[in-house]
């Protein structure tokens, strides 16, 4: 079958130090650089820097509520462009209990302009087809409601990118509705790549994806499933076909968590078709 394109997400250390980090995705492959809040700024630019020059396109984080200050914001932003020329971001709420300093929302971060002064275009925000701990799904959709308007209004490029789970009937019908909803911006869907069950379960309830962990559990019943662990393929399968077969659907790309690391991640994506290296 045919594939849709992939993106993948790993750590700044991985970014910065691993040693397998070159040549295991294909040349041009979005990867994502986390922040979960105790990396510096200078550590998630220099793994930016060797993403981009192994090239790879480098989507560092930037998580809104660990966020101290607007002149924080802007010396990172300057450091990642002029050190690691990033053009591409991720901009996420990072947690309602975790705000460190004057921004509240992701659309504080947007409002500030400083992306467009330092002329970073891409922008990725982030979906939420189960929901969060945070906030119910109608506040969900409002919030991706005001990044739709500022995308009309302004000339940044954007997607959404959204949380992992493992109900492809369910993220297939979130990503269609959004049009009802007034939300028209291209969706990269969050599946899990290869990866222990006992792994997944832990980070679906650290992520609170409470459709997911009920999947998972009722899965782990299953011996062949505990022994073999998780394929990815029968929740990517269906979202692929369903994307190829529907040219009006928002789905455009999957994009990768490699819990059970990125080197197997890498090698389900280009056994499968996704990448070729």
């Amino acid at each position: 079958m045919a594939n849709i394109p992939a993106s993948i997400e790993i750590s700044p250390k991985q970014a910065e130090e691993s040693a397998d980090l070159e040549g295991l995705f294909p040349q041009g492959t979005r990867v994502y650089i986390t922040d979960v809040g105790t990396d510096s700024a200078e550590t998630i630019t220099a793994g930016a820097k060797r993403v981009k020059d192994l090239g790879y396109a480098a989507v560092p984080h930037f998580a809104s509520r660990r966020l101290t200050t607007s002149v924080a914001l802007e010396t990172r932003i300057k450091m990642l462009v002029d050190e690691a020329g990033v053009n591409d971001v991720l901009i996420i709420g990072g947690g309602l209990e975790k705000q460190a300093g004057e921004f509240g929302s992701t659309m504080e971060v947007l409002e500030t302009g400083l992306f467009d002064k330092y002329g970073i275009k891409q922008m990725g925000v982030a979906g939420h087809p189960e929901g969060s701990p945070d906030f119910d799904l109608p506040t969900a959709e409002e919030a991706l409601r005001l990044k739709q308007e500022f995308a009309n209004r302004t000339d940044a490029s954007m997607r959404v990118v959204t949380q992992f789970g493992f109900d492809a009937e369910g993220f297939i019908a979130w990503a269609d509705g959004l049009a009802s909803a007034g939300v028209s911006l291209p969706v990269h869907l969050g599946v899990a790549g290869p990866a222990k069950l006992t792994t997944l379960v832990k980070f679906a309830a650290m992520c609170g994806v409470g459709n997911s962990i009920q999947f998972l559990k009722k899965r782990a019943s299953a011996i062949t499933t505990l022994v073999t662990g998780f394929n990815p393929d029968e929740i990517v399968n269906p979202i692929e076909v369903h994307a190829l077969a529907n040219a009006d659907s928002p789905i455009k790309q999957i994009h990768v968590f490699p819990f059970g690391g990125m080197k197997k991640s890498a090698e389900w994506l280009v056994e499968r078709g996704s990448w070729s290296v």
